[in-house]
């Protein structure tokens, strides 16, 4: 994907690509594992970037209802947002972009998306897709086919930014074109898409048509 390509609209994931929620998720999905008596580094390994819900089937836990315990376990997530930050750039990016043209798209549900909006200061966006709001999570394609259908363009006009695996095959899927963040990444991640480490020297400006573009100097 060339920098210089134009796009309709800008989706973005919320956790580690919008905002670092990295300690936070972790500390409560480890209590969460801890009570069932699961293997917290196996918990861990599945739950970034598809909804606790889909994570909590996944894990197929006998006797365990897990619409109910995803909403327990976001109430203990919204309980503990204090250390969430935005990534670096973040806000000043986002603030150069119209409201119509980007949205949220997060397998979040809403009421945890907007405490963790609140608590690395960042406005909450006009348009967006939580976990509410699909059938099928992320990798399926359905959230990012809505965030584009919200915005009224089509998917393969999107640019989408991600940081998981499963957000990556759901924006591929959906047909969109992808950026990865990688802000929060460890250790380096394998992707054929270009890569930011975060919002720094990133400059969005709209063409003759009103199209967003990007500018920087270097693409990983």
């Amino acid at each position: 994907m060339p920098p210089s390509r134009s796009y309709a609209a800008f989706l973005f994931d919320m956790d580690g690509t919008l905002l670092n929620s990295i300690p936070s998720a972790v500390r409560a999905w480890t209590r969460w594992a801890q009570r069932h008596g699961l293997s917290v580094e196996h918990v861990l390994s599945i739950m970034h970037g598809v909804r606790a819900v889909d994570t909590i089937r996944r894990l197929g836990l006998p006797g365990v209802d897990p619409v109910a315990e995803a909403e327990a376990l976001t109430l203990d997530e919204i309980a503990d947002v204090a250390d969430v930050a935005e990534i670096s750039g973040a806000a000043a990016m986002l603030a150069t972009l119209p409201p119509d043209r980007w949205a949220l798209v997060t397998s979040a549900p809403r009421a945890l998306a907007q405490a963790r909006f609140a608590a690395a200061g960042l406005p909450f966006p006009a348009r967006s897709v939580t976990a509410e709001d699909v059938s099928h999570g992320k990798p399926a394609p359905d959230a990012f086919l809505l965030g584009a259908h919200r915005l009224g363009v089509a998917p393969a006009d999107c640019l989408v930014w991600e940081d998981t695996p499963a957000g990556i095959a759901a924006a591929e899927a959906a047909g969109a074109d992808v950026i990865a963040v990688t802000a929060t990444h460890a250790t380096p991640m394998v992707t054929p898409h270009p890569s930011i480490a975060d919002y720094r020297g990133l400059s969005i400006i709209q063409d003759a048509g009103g199209r967003l573009m990007l500018e920087r100097g270097h693409w990983a």
